[in-house]
Protein backbone atom coordinates (compact mmCIF):
# COMPACT_ATOMS: atom_id res chain seq x y z
CA UNK A 1 0.00 0.00 0.00
CA UNK A 2 2.79 2.43 0.97
CA UNK A 3 4.73 1.68 -2.23
CA UNK A 4 1.64 2.26 -4.37
CA UNK A 5 0.98 5.58 -2.65
CA UNK A 6 4.55 6.78 -3.28
CA UNK A 7 4.38 5.80 -6.97
CA UNK A 8 0.96 7.42 -7.38
CA UNK A 9 2.09 10.65 -5.68
CA UNK A 10 5.28 10.82 -7.80
CA UNK A 11 3.33 10.23 -11.01
CA UNK A 12 0.69 12.83 -10.10
CA UNK A 13 3.40 15.40 -9.32
CA UNK A 14 5.15 14.84 -12.66
CA UNK A 15 1.88 15.04 -14.62
CA UNK A 16 0.77 18.15 -12.72
CA UNK A 17 4.03 19.95 -13.46
CA UNK A 18 4.09 19.01 -17.15
CA UNK A 19 2.18 22.11 -18.32
CA UNK A 20 -1.10 22.71 -20.09
CA UNK A 21 -0.20 24.37 -23.41
CA UNK A 22 -2.17 23.13 -26.44
CA UNK A 23 -0.21 20.57 -28.44
CA UNK A 24 1.61 22.17 -31.37
CA UNK A 25 0.76 25.74 -30.36
CA UNK A 26 3.57 28.25 -30.92
CA UNK A 27 5.14 29.41 -27.66
CA UNK A 28 5.66 33.15 -27.20
CA UNK A 29 7.40 35.00 -24.41
CA UNK A 30 5.08 36.75 -21.93
CA UNK A 31 6.84 40.03 -22.74
CA UNK A 32 5.53 39.78 -26.32
CA UNK A 33 1.92 40.37 -25.27
CA UNK A 34 0.54 43.74 -26.42
CA UNK A 35 3.83 44.73 -28.07
CA UNK A 36 4.24 46.09 -31.57
CA UNK A 37 6.73 43.92 -33.41
CA UNK A 38 8.44 44.08 -36.78
CA UNK A 39 9.50 41.33 -39.12
CA UNK A 40 11.70 40.61 -42.08
CA UNK A 41 11.76 37.65 -44.41
CA UNK A 42 14.58 35.48 -45.62
CA UNK A 43 15.75 32.05 -46.70
CA UNK A 44 17.44 29.49 -44.46
CA UNK A 45 20.93 28.71 -45.80
CA UNK A 46 21.95 26.08 -43.22
CA UNK A 47 20.63 24.31 -40.14
CA UNK A 48 22.67 22.87 -37.30
CA UNK A 49 20.90 20.91 -34.55
CA UNK A 50 21.83 21.93 -30.99
CA UNK A 51 20.48 21.39 -27.45
CA UNK A 52 19.55 24.34 -25.25
CA UNK A 53 20.06 23.91 -21.51
CA UNK A 54 17.96 26.13 -19.27
CA UNK A 55 19.59 26.62 -15.87
CA UNK A 56 16.27 26.93 -14.00
CA UNK A 57 14.59 24.03 -15.82
CA UNK A 58 17.74 21.94 -15.28
CA UNK A 59 17.62 22.43 -11.50
CA UNK A 60 13.90 21.65 -11.30
CA UNK A 61 14.27 18.63 -13.59
CA UNK A 62 17.20 17.27 -11.58
CA UNK A 63 15.40 17.78 -8.28
CA UNK A 64 12.16 16.13 -9.41
CA UNK A 65 14.08 13.30 -11.07
CA UNK A 66 16.17 12.71 -7.94
CA UNK A 67 13.09 12.62 -5.71
CA UNK A 68 11.22 10.23 -8.00
CA UNK A 69 14.30 8.03 -8.48
CA UNK A 70 15.01 7.88 -4.76
CA UNK A 71 11.37 6.99 -4.00
CA UNK A 72 11.42 4.20 -6.58
CA UNK A 73 14.85 2.98 -5.44
CA UNK A 74 13.66 2.90 -1.83
CA UNK A 75 11.03 0.32 -2.77
CA UNK A 76 13.74 -2.17 -3.82
CA UNK A 77 15.55 -4.59 -1.53
CA UNK A 78 15.99 -4.46 2.21
CA UNK A 79 18.57 -3.32 4.76
CA UNK A 80 21.80 -1.95 3.30
CA UNK A 81 20.66 -2.91 -0.22
CA UNK A 82 17.64 -0.65 0.17
CA UNK A 83 19.91 2.26 1.12
CA UNK A 84 22.12 1.67 -1.90
CA UNK A 85 19.09 1.34 -4.19
CA UNK A 86 17.70 4.63 -2.82
CA UNK A 87 21.00 6.43 -3.51
CA UNK A 88 21.37 4.87 -6.97
CA UNK A 89 17.74 5.70 -7.81
CA UNK A 90 18.23 9.31 -6.72
CA UNK A 91 21.39 9.71 -8.83
CA UNK A 92 19.82 8.08 -11.88
CA UNK A 93 16.67 10.19 -11.47
CA UNK A 94 18.72 13.40 -11.21
CA UNK A 95 20.58 12.53 -14.42
CA UNK A 96 17.37 11.70 -16.31
CA UNK A 97 15.68 14.87 -15.01
CA UNK A 98 18.64 16.98 -16.12
CA UNK A 99 18.65 15.43 -19.60
CA UNK A 100 14.88 15.90 -19.92
CA UNK A 101 15.25 19.63 -19.25
CA UNK A 102 17.32 20.11 -22.42
CA UNK A 103 15.36 21.39 -25.38
CA UNK A 104 16.03 20.39 -28.97
CA UNK A 105 16.89 23.47 -30.97
CA UNK A 106 18.27 24.58 -34.31
CA UNK A 107 20.95 27.11 -35.16
CA UNK A 108 19.71 28.75 -38.36
CA UNK A 109 21.87 30.70 -40.78
CA UNK A 110 19.43 32.93 -42.67
CA UNK A 111 20.03 35.19 -45.66
CA UNK A 112 17.48 38.01 -45.34
CA UNK A 113 15.79 39.59 -48.32
CA UNK A 114 17.72 42.78 -47.48
CA UNK A 115 21.00 40.94 -48.12
CA UNK A 116 22.16 40.42 -44.52
CA UNK A 117 23.21 37.04 -43.14
CA UNK A 118 22.07 36.34 -39.57
CA UNK A 119 22.46 33.37 -37.23
CA UNK A 120 19.57 32.64 -34.85
CA UNK A 121 19.10 29.77 -32.37
CA UNK A 122 15.46 28.69 -32.09
CA UNK A 123 13.74 25.89 -30.19
CA UNK A 124 12.54 23.09 -32.44
CA UNK A 125 14.02 21.05 -35.25
CA UNK A 126 11.51 21.36 -38.08
CA UNK A 127 13.59 23.75 -40.21
CA UNK A 128 15.45 22.94 -43.44
CA UNK A 129 17.81 24.73 -45.86
CA UNK A 130 15.98 26.61 -48.60
CA UNK A 131 12.89 27.21 -46.44
CA UNK A 132 11.42 30.72 -46.53
CA UNK A 133 10.91 32.20 -43.06
CA UNK A 134 9.67 35.29 -41.28
CA UNK A 135 11.89 36.63 -38.49
CA UNK A 136 9.70 38.43 -35.92
CA UNK A 137 11.57 40.99 -33.79
CA UNK A 138 10.77 42.98 -30.69
CA UNK A 139 13.38 45.73 -30.85
CA UNK A 140 16.70 43.93 -31.31
CA UNK A 141 15.41 40.68 -29.77
CA UNK A 142 14.17 37.87 -32.03
CA UNK A 143 10.71 36.81 -30.84
CA UNK A 144 10.27 33.93 -33.30
CA UNK A 145 11.25 32.44 -36.64
CA UNK A 146 8.22 31.13 -38.52
CA UNK A 147 7.87 29.31 -41.85
CA UNK A 148 6.12 31.32 -44.57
Amino acid sequence: MKKGLIVAASTAALIGLSGCAPYGAPVVNEGAVNQEMRYETGTIRSVRHVAVQSTTDSAVGSLLGAAAGAALGHMVGGGRGKDLATIAGGLAGAYVGNQASKANASELTIRTDRGRTVVIVVKGTGYYPGERVRIVKNGSQVASVEPL
